[in-house]
């Protein structure tokens, strides 16, 4: 049995949905906090809001593959669970790290950013 196969495509799923997930809540709520930062520009606040999923999904699906490509040859199915679990552990980690610091950013450096326009 390839288990490295059966890891691949664990991985994928699980990933894929939680980036997809994850993504979608963040659009779907994030212009309201967006607009509340950037009151009056709701334009602007929909290309940032837009822009930060694009940045999100690319950023995420990059690490996914490389990820992949870093696997050692799985043997045995307790090698597969922990592998799967580890590599999912820190792509919710990188999605949780990056998320506040978008926040971060964007609650920082909101006159910044509103300054140069």
């Amino acid at each position: 049995m390839d288990y490295n196969l059966i890891g691949y495509f664990l991985y994928l799923v699980i990933t894929a949905f939680i980036i997809l997930w994850v993504g979608h809540i963040c659009y779907k709520n994030g212009n309201v906090f967006v607009a509340q930062l950037i009151p009056g520009h709701e334009d602007l606040c929909i290309r940032v809001n837009k822009i930060l999923l694009a940045g999100y999904y690319l950023l995420n699906i990059g690490y996914c593959l490389i990820t992949l490509v870093q696997w050692d040859t799985l043997q045995t199915l307790p090698d597969l669970i922990e592998t799967v679990a580890l590599k999912s552990a820190m792509i919710i980690s990188i999605i949780s790290i990056l998320h506040y610091i978008n926040i971060y950013v964007i609650t920082h450096h909101t006159d910044k950013i509103l300054n140069s326009l």
